[in-house]
């Protein structure tokens, strides 16, 4: 009691720090900033997001000191296995037994759809990265979430306009038979036929196939310029590797990736892969800022990220940036918040979130080096040019959104 008694002033302090932490504090939710990580992490894109995406984000985590005015952040992931279902019950049940706050990851369009639903009808967060349909912006847009990365739209405008350009006028599409997919084959199709080329049929397949022997032949049976893969991930690396095969190289046709990633380049080669055209929302060596951060990526994981892993990154830091400035993890004042602030990190440069829920960026048509110019294992990519972000998206005025069209 004496020592209490000789020390009124630091008592008094203390009981004022706790009592302003207590307040800081009261606008978190149970005390604490809950994230789950919902991707496939065992399947068709486990590469180009899965653990190495769940990396990224912890990394976010311990850039942002771990916690915010003294509320821990706590991470969750789960595997949806590409199902919508598998993913929707994931989300259920983070939000039902451990009251999630944000919902990262996202990469396949389906389960976004299914999950981006849940989180807005239980006024929670969702950040996506790696799903690309462009409807999760439009039909399908909530307050309550934000597409980062890219779309079909943005995807298919870059890659397709420039091999028009270079007399590609005529196009056979291989598709994903799902949302995905079909919103991709969609998005091409639409900027072939608006600059004078032609579509001249296509094929569907199912998700995780490795037989593209048939889908391939149809293909060069057609006689277009252009065979076009609306796929991703495994996917599409089994669809050039047959396409190899069938000697598509030593022909007149060629073939064309519209959702290529960093880790399909690397598993193909460079031998088989040279001189592609794709277009992308990121790429590790494009400046200096985005070589540091990805320098320690590799470091704690032995791979260069893909797009989708450093958009992760780049969310997940945007979100928790959010979160600490406005005091709450309110899901309406976080929001607000982002949006309100530019993106400006090892991602992107003066990016912005619309009220459709889309981040606008810069996209990139890259060219793959060949083996020759490669310095190394990872040095892949040539950026060609920029694409303003503006012209990369959709634009509003052709929005399906209720939050803008109502």
């Amino acid at each position: 009691m004496s020592v209490l008694h000789k020390q009124p002033v630091a008592i008094a302090l203390s009981v004022a720090l706790a009592t302003a932490a207590g307040s800081a504090q009261a606008n978190i939710s149970d005390d604490e900033i809950r994230i789950g990580y919902l991707a496939d992490m065992s399947g068709p894109y486990r590469d180009l997001a899965g653990p190495g995406g769940l990396e990224a984000l912890n990394m976010a985590v311990e850039d942002h000191g771990g916690k915010i005015n003294g509320a821990p952040i706590v991470v969750f992931s789960g595997d949806d296995r590409n199902s919508a279902d598998v993913g929707a019950n994931t989300v259920r049940e983070w939000i039902d037994q451990r009251n999630v706050d944000m919902v990262a990851g996202l990469v396949a369009s389906s389960v976004t759809i299914a999950a981006t639903q849940l989180l807005n009808e239980h006024d929670k967060l969702g950040m996506v990265s790696g799903a690309a349909a462009l409807g999760i912006t439009n039909e399908h847009c909530t307050p309550n979430h934000i597409q980062w990365v890219y779309d079909t739209y943005a995807m298919s405008n870059g890659a397709a306009k420039a091999i028009l350009e270079e007399g590609g006028d005529s196009w056979f599409m291989i598709t994903a038979d799902y949302a995905f997919g079909h919103s991709l084959e969609n998005d091409v199709s639409d900027v072939v036929t608006e600059h004078g080329g032609e579509v001249v049929g296509s094929v569907r397949h199912p998700l995780n196939t490795n037989d593209f022997s048939s889908y391939v032949l149809q293909a060069q049976n057609s006689g277009a310029k252009i065979i076009g893969l609306a796929n991703a991930g495994a996917d599409t690396v089994n669809a050039i590797k047959t396409a190899g095969q069938f000697g598509l190289a030593q022909s007149d046709q060629s073939l064309a990736g519209l959702m290529v990633f960093l880790n399909d380049i690397k598993a193909l080669g460079l031998e088989n892969t040279q001189g592609m055209q794709l277009t992308t929302g990121w790429y590790w060596d494009m400046n200096d800022q985005a070589r540091a951060w990805a320098e320690r990526y590799q470091q704690r994981t032995g791979s260069m990220p893909t797009m989708v892993q450093a958009g992760v990154y780049s969310s997940t830091m945007h979100y928790l940036n959010a979160v600490e400035a406005s005091g709450t993890d309110d899901t309406a004042s976080v929001r607000a918040k982002m949006q309100e602030t530019p993106v400006n990190d090892m991602f992107a440069t003066d990016g912005y979130i619309r009220d459709d829920g889309r981040m606008v960026h810069d996209m990139y048509l890259a060219e793959v080096k060949s083996p020759a110019e490669s310095k190394d294992e990872w040095d892949l990519y040539r950026i060609l040019r920029n694409i303003p972000g503006d012209e990369a998206f959709q634009p509003l005025a052709e929005s399906r959104c209720h939050l803008i069209n109502p």
